[in-house]
């Protein structure tokens, strides 16, 4: 068979006689270009698609950077004993909306999405349901001094942390070790700070003041908690709240961390501040919701500050596996959350034993990335040069502890399963120390969530596990590394 120039093609037939073929020249052009098409599609599958990366972390160069800096960090730590000094901060992160133009640096703007939710399409918040803060608790013992701040927001996004760092490096002296970020991940507060598809997909179109905004609020929350110092006492605790969270991954297959861990402290003079953790996602209030609202975390602050007349921050805890279970919708099964959190605590609150005298411990870590396994499959995935393009990281991200007495606070950049933090608290408690996992704490690396979840399909496993099926491990080994070196072991 062979085809000639004007359009005909010439088949022998079994006989060997000749049959010509007139082929009509708009399908002989279509063929050529279906063929020409298939080679493209082939070539780009090639350029643009790898298979999983699914080699031990540990024997990676990305783990040998991290693991040095690790030994160089390790070596200059020091604990700080003795007397406690402790001040609270809150600034309302609430925008004003309808403003006739954006002002920054006031929080006024002529509109603003909230960050949460992609079905939003990235509408503008219609008005403040509640308001939203960030709140800053300073501890300082000798001249070792960390300020722990929560955010009512989805997450603390990088370039956020950036800019207050920065501010706070030159005007308050503090570097990113003392500066332990968290976010409540409520779904109906600031957006407009994600650049790129993927950012905008969830915060709403770009706003670069949404930046100036969130980071001038976290500088005033920290600063104001540093001129607030004076002598105070602190004590830790927690409860059990099996009834308000349950396993959003795989259900009753799985393990739910019920744990509300709380923190408190006492200045001379009665004043108080609480801090809580709980590993439920703050997702009460649905996408339809376009107001601005803490969702349960914001309630449970509101009830805690009214019993206490103090300040509370909220911190979200291992969020990455785990759901609400509210008994209600919207508004009213927040408000019936979080005020019942909150009535637990407040029971149990004057039973919980204040000190002091306190240990105070804190470290942080770069930690360097392995390369994007951005998936379209189980099995395989986009190059990593393309998904660092849709995604816009650099590889780097950080890991934290602080140790006060014998509670030990860990921040990861991320939704971090609640199942890896069971597994966490349970090889710190050997040590006789009480363990406390949060996620968002200035960065956002996606799910982390354990890996023998890795090849279910759907949001967190597929979707959203951006790095790969070996940064669990990578994190927990990292995670404990850092703990064992405050608690001095």
């Amino acid at each position: 068979m062979r085809d000639d120039e004007k359009g005909s093609i010439r088949v022998e037939d079994s006989n060997r006689r000749i049959i010509i073929l007139t082929v009509n020249r708009p399908l002989k052009i279509g063929l050529r270009l279906l063929a020409g098409f298939s080679v493209v599609v082939v070539a780009t599958v090639v350029v643009c698609l790898d298979t999983v990366d699914t080699r031990p972390y540990f024997k990676e160069s990305y783990y040998s950077e991290t693991t040095a800096r690790f030994r160089a960090s390790a070596t200059t730590n020091r604990l700080a004993h003795g007397e406690l000094s402790a001040g609270f901060g809150s600034t309302r992160l609430t925008p004003v909306l309808n403003a006739t133009e954006d002002s920054p640096s006031e929080g006024k703007f002529r509109s603003m999405p909230l960050a949460g939710y992609g079905n939003r399409k990235g509408k503008p918040a219609t008005g403040v349901h509640d308001d939203v803060f960030v709140k800053a608790l300073a501890l300082k013992v000798g001249n070792r001094l960390g300020v722990m701040v929560g955010a009512d927001a989805l997450i603390i996004p990088p370039e956020v942390t950036e800019m207050a760092v920065k501010r706070l490096s030159i005007e308050s002296g503090l570097s990113r070790e003392q500066i332990y970020l968290g976010a409540t991940h409520t779904h109906a507060s600031l957006g407009g700070w994600g650049e790129g598809k993927v950012a905008e997909a969830f915060s709403g179109e770009f706003q670069p003041g949404a930046r100036v905004w969130f980071s001038e609020c976290i500088v005033m929350a920290v600063q104001n908690a540093l001129s607030d110092l004076k002598p105070a006492l602190f004590g830790h605790g927690h409860f059990s709240a099996p009834e308000f969270i349950r396993n959003r991954l795989v259900g009753e297959l799985g393990s739910v961390d019920p744990e509300f861990s709380f923190g408190v402290v006492r200045q001379d003079g009665g004043k108080t501040a609480v801090l809580g953790v709980f590993g439920a996602h703050a997702t009460i209030l649905s996408a339809g919701n376009m107001e601005f609202s803490g969702d349960y975390p914001g309630y449970w602050q509101r009830a805690m500050e009214k019993a206490t007349g103090g300040v509370a921050l909220f911190l979200a805890g291992g969020v990455g596996s785990h759901s609400p279970v509210s008994g209600g919708k919207s508004f009213e099964g927040a408000e019936k959350m979080g005020e019942a959190l909150a009535q637990k605590l407040v029971a149990i609150l004057p039973e919980t034993r204040l000190t002091n005298q306190v240990t105070l411990g804190l470290i942080g870590l770069d930690i360097t990335l392995p390369p994007f396994n951005v998936r379209l499959s189980d099995s395989a995935r986009l190059r990593p040069w393309l998904a660092e393009r849709l995604l816009h990281s650099d590889r780097r991200t950080f890991l934290q502890v602080f140790r006060i007495n014998d509670s030990i606070w860990i921040s990861s950049p991320c939704d971090f399963s609640g199942e890896l933090a069971l597994g966490i608290k349970d090889s710190l408690a050997v040590h006789g120390m009480k363990a406390s996992v949060t996620s968002f704490n200035g960065d956002y690396v996606g799910y982390v969530i354990p890996s023998r979840y890795y090849h279910l399909g759907g949001y967190e496993p597929q979707l959203m596990s951006f790095y790969g099926p070996n940064v669990p491990d990578y994190f927990e080994e990292m995670m404990r590394r850092l703990a064992q070196v405050v608690i001095g072991n």
